[in-house]
């Protein structure tokens, strides 16, 4: 046995991971053979990192690649791996699973994987594969997502808490009885009025999530819409909603997936670094809510942020919030003052 070239060995396969993406890399490849192009699109980085990073795995015996037509695909190819590597790669795996950044890549390679067999289908059918480009052009990106908001309720009064410029609930009126749209901002409130002017069916109140200027249990549906992450307590916020809903009353809370871009906390002003299906659980469980879902949500090929997931939860029928307490927080029976509306 020589000692000597395994050590070397053991060496260099720890230098060629020795960076993250490297690893995650490693990881992607050890599912799924990509080409450069993909990862680019899943590891979010520029085609010259993309192949940096796979000439060093490469070179240190990490992956393989074969050509087909122009493309080139990338892989782990175990048979051919030396056994001091596949053991170092055992060693490791588990906590580059655990990485924010990991679990976003595998959204992302879910998504371009769906694209590729869309690619494929339009390779055999030309027909069929041009209709999604042709839709595209005449009715835009999100023709079937608007459409199916007219499986709505047209009975329900919706509450946008955190409305911003007010685009969900200009997207949620027309198909719905009412729509509150709250938020703290006066610039965004501001805007908000201007988008939905048209609506006569929306009301657009002032005033803090923590607080909501929404009486109690006058809500068919809550919405926080990329909102949560900016709050300081989500429970406080969520146990409000609950507040404001009636007995089945559901929740919406669309917000990112945990992530490592801390930089969004010093550019943005965000509280929270996305969250996990098990601390979002907790909170509306605390908060009085019924079992939930979380679902990850495709990621868009051009979207160059964290990855979204969409969570619901009910409030159980037959009861009432009016005079609740939830956690540490208790409401009153009377309704908060309604800040100002306008139709």
């Amino acid at each position: 046995m020589n000692t000597n070239a395994d050590a070397n060995h053991i060496l260099g396969s720890m230098d060629a991971l020795a960076d993250v993406t490297r690893s995650r890399l490693l990881l992607l490849l050890e599912e799924q053979e990509l080409t450069v192009s993909e990862l680019q699109a899943i590891l979010q980085q520029p085609q010259s990192t993309v192949s940096r990073h796979l000439k060093i795995l490469g070179t240190a015996g990490w992956v393989v690649s074969r050509v087909q037509g122009t493309s080139r695909w990338y892989s782990v190819d175990h048979d051919r791996l030396h056994p001091t590597a596949a053991r170092l790669w055992q060693a490791i795996k588990a906590d580059v699973q655990t990485l924010p950044a990991a679990a976003h890549d595998q959204e992302r390679m879910r998504s371009v994987l769906a694209g590729r067999r869309t690619t494929s289908k339009a390779f055999f059918s030309s027909a069929a594969g041009e209709w999604d480009v042709l839709r595209r052009d005449l009715f835009g990106a999100n023709a079937e997502l608007t459409g199916l908001l007219a499986l709505l309720d047209d009975r329900w009064v919706v509450g946008d808490l955190g409305c911003g410029t007010g685009q969900i609930a200009a997207s949620l009126a027309p198909f719905v009885h009412r729509v509150i749209a709250v938020d703290d901002s006066a610039a965004m409130l501001e805007a908000a009025e201007a988008r939905l002017s048209p609506f006569a069916n929306v009301e657009i109140r002032h005033g803090e999530l923590e607080s909501p200027p929404i009486a109690d249990d006058e809500l068919d549906v809550a919405i926080l819409f990329l909102v949560l992450h900016h709050i300081i307590d989500p429970v406080r916020v969520i146990a409000q909603a609950r507040r404001a809903l009636r007995p089945g009353g559901r929740l919406l809370v669309v917000d990112m997936m945990p992530h490592d871009r801390d930089e969004y906390r010093k550019d943005m002003g965000h509280a929270w670094q996305g969250f996990s299906d098990q601390a979002l659980s907790a909170w509306l469980t605390e908060a009085g809510f019924e079992p939930h879902t979380y679902q990850p949500l495709p990621a868009a090929p051009s979207a160059t942020g964290p990855v979204l997931f969409a969570a619901t939860a009910v409030c159980p029928s037959g009861t009432t919030s009016s005079g609740a307490v939830y956690g540490s927080h208790a409401f009153a029976t009377d309704p908060p003052p309604v800040g100002h509306t306008s139709s």
